[in-house]
């Protein structure tokens, strides 16, 4: 097929360039001619596991250019995957999604080819079938369903994955206008992820529930672990890995994102319990499971801080390893390691700050509060504290010598359970989710009886 994509930042253009490389003609659309110039030079205008590969696999098949006219008149689907920024009542807006749709309107105008419009960014739902419909209706001078198909279609992709994501989804989701724009995807995607995979085909609004379920949904089950893992905190003996390891084996639960640590971040899990929570308040209906989940992971900024506080007081050295807000990335929004980097901060400690990928990121959204060490060793040579804030490769690997060599033992706060055992030997280690307590120590609830319903509970 003939397929444009408007928008090629970090998810446009690894869509852009696996729709490319499985074979179809691809047309990128994007106003930034730093992107339009890159794609055009077979180089990956954004950094992405995978996408430099299917940009060269791609070759001649994949283009860029900023003419919406050009792309639109000569495509078949049009895929929209720019920005839907929250505003400020959390609830995500859709200023450049009616930008995109009214210049494809325009571009249409122009021809009598049969085209589909594909929402592929995340929109609240009753858009795809209220403003954005109408705003193409208007631009076009056609009538959905009729002579211009729209669809909404969303990924289920994260940073530092989309590539992979994108190649090996668990479903894929369509909300159509009608059975032939429908249809049209469903083949598109049959040639991407095979005849095994699901394709679930709904209306508009369906769809859009559906994908903001998903993400609500998983960042439920992350925030249960870390609820979990704050319980066995306080219970001698407990260890949440050994907990969620037995929650995981019922198929009813699954072990995927059961791990109690830190809580989530990214450009997208954070936002969705906020949108979820405003849509339902201005439904009248309850959405009490979204807005505690998001209370929880708000909470294991906290919670880190005060262990950390516990341990040292202010002016002491704070090492933070892992400023993405997860590995393979090096994007930082809303990511928990900068986020405890900034609460130290402002409590007056001094904090070193060290990541893979995301340290100048880092380096310049928090300015002069912190000091950027690219070498995660030499930030733990200076430092009093160390947190373990991202589950990077390289921080498993650390070696007990290297927390070793001050007068005085380093506390070393391992949110991820990642560390070799061997460090405590030389370090006074706190694992998140693993009891602060001896195991030695009574119960809270070895008490004596107060009656028969009394719950309790000794550790062995």
């Amino acid at each position: 097929m003939d397929l444009a994509v408007i928008g090629l930042g970090k998810l446009g253009s690894p869509l852009a360039a696996v729709l490319a490389s499985v074979g179809h003609r691809v047309i990128g659309v994007d106003v930034n001619p730093t992107f339009v110039e890159a794609i055009n030079a077979g180089r990956a205008p954004v950094s992405e596991p995978g996408l430099q590969r299917v940009i060269e696999e791609a070759g001649a098949r994949l283009s860029a250019t900023a003419d919406f006219n050009a792309a639109i008149q000569s495509t078949d689907i049009s895929f929209v995957i720019v920005p839907t920024p929250s505003g400020p009542d959390g609830v995500f807006t859709n200023r450049w999604v009616l930008d995109a749709v009214r210049a494809i309107g325009t571009a249409l105008r122009g021809t009598e080819r049969y085209h589909v419009v594909n929402i592929t960014s995340t929109v609240m739902p009753g858009s795809t079938g209220g403003p954005i419909r109408a705003a193409l209706e208007q631009a076009s001078g056609r009538r959905v369903g009729e002579a211009v198909g729209l669809a909404y279609n969303p990924e289920f992709i994260a940073l530092g994955s989309v590539v992979r994501d994108l190649l090996h989804p668990d479903m894929v989701l369509i909300g159509e206008s009608d059975p032939r724009a429908g249809a049209m995807l469903e083949s598109l995607y049959r040639g991407i992820v095979g005849e095994a995979k699901p394709i679930q085909r709904m209306n508009w609004v369906n769809a859009e529930i559906a994908k903001i379920s998903v993400n609500t949904f998983v960042t439920t089950k992350i925030s249960y672990a870390n609820m979990l893992a704050e319980l066995c905190e306080k219970l001698p003996g407990a260890d949440v890995e050994v907990v969620t390891e037995a929650l995981g084996k019922d198929s009813r639960i699954g072990p995927k994102y059961l791990k109690g640590a830190l809580g989530y971040g990214g450009p997208c899990f954070p936002r969705d319990n906020v949108a979820w929570a405003a849509l339902a308040r201005s439904l009248g209906a309850g959405a009490e499971i979204a807005a505690a989940t998001d209370a929880v992971n708000r909470r294991q900024v906290d919670r880190v801080v005060a262990l950390v506080r516990a341990a040292r007081p202010p002016e002491a050295s704070v090492a933070v390893l892992g400023m993405a807000y997860k590995p393979g990335t090096p994007v930082i929004e809303q990511s928990q390691g900068v986020m405890i980097a900034e609460r130290l901060t402002e409590a007056g400690y001094r904090v070193l700050l060290s990541d893979p990928l995301a340290l100048e990121n880092t380096a310049a959204a928090l300015g002069e509060g912190a000091v950027a060490v690219s070498d995660p060793a030499s930030a733990i040579a200076h430092a009093d504290v160390v947190v373990i804030a991202a589950p990077m490769p390289a921080y498993a690997a650390l070696s007990a010598g290297q927390f070793a060599g001050r007068a005085a033992r380093k506390t070393v706060i391992d949110c991820w359970r990642i560390l070799a055992p061997e460090i405590a030997a030389v370090a006074d280690v706190i694992e998140i989710g693993r009891a602060l307590a001896p195991p030695e120590r009574e119960s809270p609830f070895d008490q004596a009886p107060t009656g028969p319903s009394l719950l309790r509970v000794r550790s062995r």
